[in-house]
Protein backbone atom coordinates (compact mmCIF):
# COMPACT_ATOMS: atom_id res chain seq x y z
CA UNK A 1 0.00 0.00 0.00
CA UNK A 2 1.17 3.49 -0.85
CA UNK A 3 2.36 5.96 1.76
CA UNK A 4 2.33 9.72 1.27
CA UNK A 5 4.91 11.72 3.22
CA UNK A 6 4.62 15.49 3.35
CA UNK A 7 7.77 17.28 4.50
CA UNK A 8 7.47 20.82 5.81
CA UNK A 9 9.90 23.59 4.97
CA UNK A 10 11.93 23.49 8.18
CA UNK A 11 12.54 19.71 8.21
CA UNK A 12 13.90 20.11 4.67
CA UNK A 13 16.91 21.91 6.14
CA UNK A 14 17.81 18.87 8.25
CA UNK A 15 20.86 17.21 6.64
CA UNK A 16 19.58 13.75 7.64
CA UNK A 17 16.35 14.09 5.62
CA UNK A 18 17.63 12.73 2.26
CA UNK A 19 19.10 9.64 3.90
CA UNK A 20 15.93 8.94 5.89
CA UNK A 21 13.75 9.33 2.79
CA UNK A 22 16.12 7.21 0.72
CA UNK A 23 15.89 4.41 3.28
CA UNK A 24 12.09 4.64 3.20
CA UNK A 25 12.11 4.52 -0.61
CA UNK A 26 14.14 1.32 -0.54
CA UNK A 27 11.79 -0.27 2.01
CA UNK A 28 8.66 0.86 0.20
CA UNK A 29 9.74 0.51 -3.42
CA UNK A 30 6.98 1.58 -5.78
CA UNK A 31 4.78 2.72 -2.90
CA UNK A 32 6.12 6.08 -1.71
CA UNK A 33 5.07 9.62 -2.66
CA UNK A 34 6.76 12.71 -1.21
CA UNK A 35 5.08 16.12 -1.06
CA UNK A 36 7.01 19.12 0.20
CA UNK A 37 6.32 22.63 1.39
CA UNK A 38 8.74 25.49 1.78
CA UNK A 39 6.92 28.46 3.23
CA UNK A 40 10.01 30.03 4.81
CA UNK A 41 11.86 29.80 1.50
CA UNK A 42 8.94 31.49 -0.29
CA UNK A 43 8.89 34.28 2.30
CA UNK A 44 12.64 34.81 2.02
CA UNK A 45 12.42 35.09 -1.76
CA UNK A 46 9.43 37.43 -1.56
CA UNK A 47 11.33 39.76 0.75
CA UNK A 48 14.37 39.64 -1.55
CA UNK A 49 12.11 40.93 -4.33
CA UNK A 50 10.67 43.61 -2.03
CA UNK A 51 7.28 41.87 -1.75
CA UNK A 52 5.36 42.18 1.50
CA UNK A 53 4.59 38.80 3.10
CA UNK A 54 1.02 38.63 4.43
CA UNK A 55 -1.15 35.85 5.82
CA UNK A 56 -4.83 35.41 6.67
CA UNK A 57 -5.80 32.56 9.03
CA UNK A 58 -2.51 30.80 8.31
CA UNK A 59 -2.83 31.04 4.53
CA UNK A 60 -0.42 33.10 2.44
CA UNK A 61 -2.18 35.90 0.58
CA UNK A 62 -1.04 35.40 -3.01
CA UNK A 63 -1.45 37.79 -5.93
CA UNK A 64 -0.67 37.18 -9.58
CA UNK A 65 2.91 38.44 -9.30
CA UNK A 66 3.57 36.11 -6.35
CA UNK A 67 2.99 33.04 -8.53
CA UNK A 68 6.39 33.42 -10.21
CA UNK A 69 8.04 33.52 -6.77
CA UNK A 70 6.15 30.41 -5.66
CA UNK A 71 7.28 28.54 -8.74
CA UNK A 72 10.90 29.56 -8.19
CA UNK A 73 10.95 28.69 -4.49
CA UNK A 74 8.82 25.54 -4.44
CA UNK A 75 8.71 23.97 -7.90
CA UNK A 76 12.24 25.16 -8.59
CA UNK A 77 14.69 25.42 -5.73
CA UNK A 78 13.06 23.29 -3.00
CA UNK A 79 11.86 20.57 -5.36
CA UNK A 80 15.05 20.14 -7.35
CA UNK A 81 17.26 20.30 -4.27
CA UNK A 82 15.37 17.42 -2.66
CA UNK A 83 15.25 15.42 -5.89
CA UNK A 84 18.99 15.85 -6.43
CA UNK A 85 19.74 14.70 -2.87
CA UNK A 86 17.62 11.57 -3.36
CA UNK A 87 19.06 10.74 -6.79
CA UNK A 88 22.52 11.07 -5.26
CA UNK A 89 21.46 8.27 -2.90
CA UNK A 90 20.36 6.04 -5.81
CA UNK A 91 16.64 6.80 -5.46
CA UNK A 92 14.71 7.15 -8.73
CA UNK A 93 13.14 10.43 -7.65
CA UNK A 94 11.13 12.47 -10.15
CA UNK A 95 10.40 16.13 -9.40
CA UNK A 96 6.93 17.40 -10.26
CA UNK A 97 4.64 20.26 -9.42
CA UNK A 98 0.87 20.20 -9.27
CA UNK A 99 0.94 22.00 -12.61
CA UNK A 100 2.69 19.16 -14.47
CA UNK A 101 0.15 17.17 -16.48
CA UNK A 102 -2.48 18.84 -14.25
CA UNK A 103 -1.29 16.60 -11.45
CA UNK A 104 -3.24 18.69 -8.92
CA UNK A 105 -6.24 20.64 -10.10
CA UNK A 106 -7.50 23.26 -7.66
CA UNK A 107 -10.29 25.77 -7.27
CA UNK A 108 -10.01 29.23 -5.66
CA UNK A 109 -10.95 29.45 -1.98
CA UNK A 110 -11.62 33.16 -1.44
CA UNK A 111 -10.21 35.31 -4.27
CA UNK A 112 -11.21 38.64 -2.73
CA UNK A 113 -9.43 37.95 0.56
CA UNK A 114 -6.67 35.47 -0.36
CA UNK A 115 -6.09 36.05 -4.07
CA UNK A 116 -4.59 33.13 -6.02
CA UNK A 117 -5.02 30.55 -3.26
CA UNK A 118 -6.89 27.32 -3.85
CA UNK A 119 -7.87 23.93 -2.55
CA UNK A 120 -7.22 20.70 -4.41
CA UNK A 121 -10.23 19.41 -6.30
CA UNK A 122 -8.79 16.62 -8.47
CA UNK A 123 -5.58 14.56 -8.66
CA UNK A 124 -4.10 12.88 -11.74
CA UNK A 125 -3.96 9.40 -10.21
CA UNK A 126 -3.07 7.77 -13.54
CA UNK A 127 0.20 9.72 -13.67
CA UNK A 128 1.10 8.80 -10.08
CA UNK A 129 0.31 5.12 -10.64
CA UNK A 130 2.38 5.15 -13.83
CA UNK A 131 5.40 6.51 -11.96
CA UNK A 132 4.97 4.22 -8.97
CA UNK A 133 4.63 1.12 -11.16
CA UNK A 134 7.90 2.07 -12.82
CA UNK A 135 9.66 2.19 -9.46
CA UNK A 136 9.89 6.00 -9.32
CA UNK A 137 9.37 8.21 -6.28
CA UNK A 138 7.27 11.28 -7.15
CA UNK A 139 8.50 14.38 -5.30
CA UNK A 140 5.75 16.96 -5.57
CA UNK A 141 5.56 20.72 -5.15
CA UNK A 142 1.99 21.81 -4.24
CA UNK A 143 1.85 24.69 -6.75
CA UNK A 144 -1.28 23.64 -8.64
CA UNK A 145 -3.31 24.08 -11.80
CA UNK A 146 -6.29 26.45 -11.59
CA UNK A 147 -9.15 24.19 -12.66
CA UNK A 148 -11.60 27.05 -13.05
CA UNK A 149 -9.19 29.26 -14.99
CA UNK A 150 -10.85 32.39 -13.66
CA UNK A 151 -7.70 33.70 -11.96
CA UNK A 152 -5.24 32.39 -14.55
CA UNK A 153 -3.45 29.07 -14.74
CA UNK A 154 -1.97 28.60 -11.27
CA UNK A 155 -3.05 28.51 -7.63
CA UNK A 156 -1.12 28.35 -4.37
CA UNK A 157 -2.28 25.24 -2.48
CA UNK A 158 -1.21 24.54 1.10
CA UNK A 159 1.24 21.62 1.13
CA UNK A 160 -0.62 19.72 3.86
CA UNK A 161 -3.89 20.03 1.93
CA UNK A 162 -2.21 18.92 -1.30
CA UNK A 163 -0.73 15.88 0.43
CA UNK A 164 -4.11 15.00 1.94
CA UNK A 165 -5.78 15.21 -1.47
CA UNK A 166 -3.10 13.02 -3.04
CA UNK A 167 -3.32 10.47 -0.22
CA UNK A 168 -7.10 10.27 -0.58
CA UNK A 169 -7.01 9.99 -4.36
CA UNK A 170 -4.33 7.28 -4.38
CA UNK A 171 -5.94 5.31 -1.53
CA UNK A 172 -2.88 5.65 0.69
CA UNK A 173 -2.42 3.40 3.70
CA UNK A 174 -0.89 6.33 5.58
CA UNK A 175 -0.46 10.05 5.30
CA UNK A 176 2.52 11.25 7.35
CA UNK A 177 2.88 14.99 7.92
CA UNK A 178 6.48 15.67 8.93
CA UNK A 179 7.02 18.74 11.10
CA UNK A 180 9.87 20.14 13.19
CA UNK A 181 8.24 18.95 16.42
CA UNK A 182 7.55 15.38 17.67
CA UNK A 183 3.81 15.74 17.06
CA UNK A 184 0.90 17.68 18.50
CA UNK A 185 2.01 19.05 21.86
CA UNK A 186 -0.04 20.19 24.86
CA UNK A 187 1.39 21.49 28.15
CA UNK A 188 4.83 20.29 27.13
CA UNK A 189 3.72 16.73 26.41
CA UNK A 190 2.90 14.81 23.23
CA UNK A 191 -0.73 13.98 22.47
CA UNK A 192 -0.59 10.38 21.25
CA UNK A 193 -4.03 10.30 19.60
CA UNK A 194 -6.55 12.88 18.48
CA UNK A 195 -10.05 12.43 17.11
CA UNK A 196 -11.14 14.98 14.48
CA UNK A 197 -13.96 16.09 16.77
CA UNK A 198 -11.34 17.25 19.28
CA UNK A 199 -9.58 19.64 16.89
CA UNK A 200 -11.86 22.64 17.51
CA UNK A 201 -11.40 22.25 21.26
CA UNK A 202 -7.61 22.16 20.91
CA UNK A 203 -7.68 25.29 18.76
CA UNK A 204 -10.03 27.11 21.14
CA UNK A 205 -7.80 26.28 24.11
CA UNK A 206 -4.76 27.73 22.34
CA UNK A 207 -2.92 24.40 22.43
CA UNK A 208 -2.94 24.29 18.63
CA UNK A 209 -2.57 27.21 16.22
CA UNK A 210 -1.05 28.29 12.91
CA UNK A 211 0.71 25.58 10.97
CA UNK A 212 -0.25 22.78 13.36
CA UNK A 213 -3.92 23.69 13.05
CA UNK A 214 -3.55 23.48 9.25
CA UNK A 215 -2.02 20.02 9.62
CA UNK A 216 -4.85 18.79 11.82
CA UNK A 217 -7.49 20.17 9.44
CA UNK A 218 -5.76 18.47 6.53
CA UNK A 219 -5.54 15.23 8.53
CA UNK A 220 -9.27 15.30 9.29
CA UNK A 221 -10.04 15.91 5.63
CA UNK A 222 -7.89 12.98 4.57
CA UNK A 223 -9.64 10.65 7.02
CA UNK A 224 -13.05 11.78 5.79
CA UNK A 225 -11.96 10.89 2.24
CA UNK A 226 -10.88 7.38 3.12
CA UNK A 227 -7.21 7.54 4.11
CA UNK A 228 -6.61 4.70 6.55
CA UNK A 229 -4.20 6.47 8.92
CA UNK A 230 -2.84 9.97 9.42
CA UNK A 231 0.11 10.84 11.60
CA UNK A 232 2.00 14.01 12.52
CA UNK A 233 5.61 13.55 13.59
CA UNK A 234 9.17 14.75 13.26
CA UNK A 235 11.70 13.15 10.90
CA UNK A 236 12.07 10.10 13.13
CA UNK A 237 8.49 9.19 12.33
CA UNK A 238 9.42 8.30 8.75
CA UNK A 239 11.19 5.16 9.97
CA UNK A 240 9.32 4.66 13.26
CA UNK A 241 5.59 4.03 12.70
CA UNK A 242 4.89 4.37 16.44
CA UNK A 243 6.23 7.91 16.70
CA UNK A 244 4.15 11.09 16.68
CA UNK A 245 0.45 11.89 16.98
CA UNK A 246 -2.09 9.65 15.27
CA UNK A 247 -5.31 11.27 14.07
CA UNK A 248 -8.20 8.80 14.02
CA UNK A 249 -11.98 8.83 14.10
CA UNK A 250 -13.55 8.04 17.46
CA UNK A 251 -14.87 4.70 16.25
CA UNK A 252 -11.26 3.69 15.63
CA UNK A 253 -10.19 4.67 19.11
CA UNK A 254 -12.70 2.47 20.98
Amino acid sequence: MTRVIKVGGRPQSDPTLPGVLAAAARREQGALIVVHGGGDEVSTLQRAFGIEVTFANGRRITNRDDIAVLRMALSGSANKRLVAALVERSVQAVGLSGEDASLIRAIPIDPERLGHVGEASQVNVALLNHLLSGGYVPVISPVSRDDAGVLGTTLNVNGDDAAAAIAAAIGAAELLLVSDVPGVMQDGGLIARIAPLEIDQLVASGAVRGGMEAKLRAAAGALDRGVSRVRISDLSGIADSMRGTVIEHIRELV
